[in-house]
């Protein structure tokens, strides 16, 4: 898949506030992302991010 700052990924576990969207803030070796429920923000692998997408949806 191709990813883009700005898309919003899908991930098949549910993060602890209940979303499992992600908008995509940094895109190279390790992602930076964003909760689209809390606002929360972490780093992940990119292999990670690629192995547990379920949807991706590009920016508008």
């Amino acid at each position: 898949m191709d990813y883009e700052v700005g898309d919003i990924v899908k991930l098949k576990k549910q993060h602890p506030c209940g979303s499992s969207e992600w908008e995509i803030l940094r895109v190279g070796a390790d992602f930076r992302l964003k909760c689209m429920g809390c606002g929360h923000q972490i780093m992940i692998a990119r292999r990670l991010v690629e192995k547990n997408t379920k949807d991706l949806r590009k920016k508008a």
